[in-house]
């Protein structure tokens, strides 16, 4: 009985490393590799040889020597590889000629990245997202294509001329759909901020996870609020934004929003086009850092997302004052010792997602921060309006209260937000700071 399942991809990962190596860059390199052939893996092919080949300078035909062109070509040829992966951007030439040379297909990091999100994209605007950051990186590479694309078409008028080729032709096809793909984001977009808008008028505080992939956010989310979101020891198990309410301890009502992990040399294309998880961030109270604390490049990955927000904060995408409501959440303390093993700094907690040790630790951060950047309030209610005295309970913090016979005067500390939205929906409540 013959098998029907067709056979696996085989896949060769090449890093070229540009930097001397003494021991500790040399590790770096290592854990650049193993992240490369993780991604490598995550969409199914199967990674049967790994290197390392240090450049001394990049050439423009090949990005390698012509010596180190050959040994990659006897490696596909001694591995039967199908896709070599060079983890590292190459231009349209580059990738040509390689695959000329090599006789396999050839992708680099951006590629690899943009095929990842296309298989793992849920949403609607994932999809359209990720089809226009294709779109985007393909337009580039037309020269890529077979030798048809020098054929051309008749031209138009008496004249004739030469037409267009067909190269224009795919281009001007592909500038078609570009331009039809950012009308549907657009208006995508605008349907999710009325969801925001609505939001809003709960409204609740929304706490939104961010960090690096693979950093263990979406099984935080799911430990914290009991979802089943998609979670597992895989680069980008999940892309779209997932939000879900969660009850603190405290009695404090919350939204919490997992997003697409982010990655070193990530393809502009995609910083353009993931808007949504970023609006996400933008848009929350509260941002949770979720660290990988026993990865040997955790400092590195710490500061590639610090490096995104805070160019999310010069493009004018994020506030300059973000880092005053970050906490760094320092996770998979239990490959470490636990959290007593974690050297932990002011603004920081060490937790384990998957055993849930140091969560309540996280709770009490949480509602620390959410207390410093809530501000004292006075109200004034009518005796016979519960409704606005149950609203006052619910998403604030009520320290003192004093009942009369026709009005109850309360203190309460609120969020910015909620007193404009107080006072939006009841007018002449709040009384003048004193």
């Amino acid at each position: 009985m013959t098998s029907t399942t067709p056979p696996a991809t085989r896949a060769a990962v090449i890093l070229p490393w540009e930097r001397p190596t003494p021991h500790d860059e040399f590790r770096a390199a290592e854990a650049r590799l193993e992240e490369a052939v993780g991604l490598t893996a995550s969409i199914g092919l199967v990674v049967v040889r790994q290197a390392i080949l240090a450049l001394r300078a990049r050439r423009p035909a090949t990005l390698f020597g012509s010596g180190q062109v050959e040994q990659l070509a006897e490696m596909v040829r001694q591995d039967d590889v199908t896709v070599m992966i060079v983890d590292s951007k190459l231009s349209p030439g580059q990738q040509r000629n390689l695959e000329r040379a090599l006789n396999c297909k050839v992708l680099d990091r951006t590629g690899l990245i943009l095929d990842i999100f296309g298989a793992r994209a849920a949403t609607r605007e994932g999809v359209l997202q990720v089809e226009l950051a294709h779109l985007e990186y393909q337009r580039s590479r037309l020269v890529r294509l077979w030798t048809h694309l020098e054929r051309q078409r008749g031209g138009f008028g008496f004249l004739g001329g030469p037409g267009e080729t067909q190269m224009e032709a795919d281009r001007r096809m592909l500038d078609e759909r570009l331009v039809k793909l950012r009308k549907e984001l657009e208006q995508v977009r605008r349907t999710r901020g009325l969801h925001r808008s609505a939001r809003k008028k709960v409204p609740f505080p929304v706490v939104a996870l961010v960090g690096y992939t693979n950093a263990g956010k979406s099984t935080l989310f799911n430990a914290l609020t009991g979802a089943s979101v998609h979670a597992q020891d895989q680069l980008f198990a999940t892309l779209d934004p997932t939000m879900r309410g969660l009850q603190l301890p405290s009695g404090r009502q919350i939204i919490l929003s997992d997003t697409v992990g982010f990655i070193s040399d990530l393809p502009t294309e995609l910083i353009a086009a993931f808007r949504a998880t970023l609006e996400e961030v933008a848009e929350a109270d509260i941002i949770l850092h979720v660290r990988d604390i026993a990865h040997p490049d955790s400092a590195a990955q710490r500061a590639d997302v610090i490096g995104v927000l805070s160019s999310m904060a010069r493009d004018g995408m994020l506030d300059e004052h973000w880092p005053d409501r970050c906490i760094e959440v320092l996770n998979k303390a239990d490959l470490v010792g636990g959290i007593e093993a974690v050297p932990r700094g002011t603004g920081t907690v060490a937790i384990s997602a998957i055993t849930g040790e140091g969560i309540p630790n996280l709770f009490s951060a949480l509602d620390a921060k959410m207390t410093a950047a809530m501000r004292l309030a006075r109200a004034r209610i009518d005796i016979a309006d519960g409704a606005a005295l149950a609203w006052l309970y619910a998403h604030g913090e009520v320290l003192e209260r004093l009942d009369r016979d026709t009005d109850i005067t309360v203190e309460v500390r609120l969020f910015e937000q909620d007193q404009a939205r107080f006072a939006q929906l009841h007018p002449g409540y709040l009384l003048p700071a004193e």
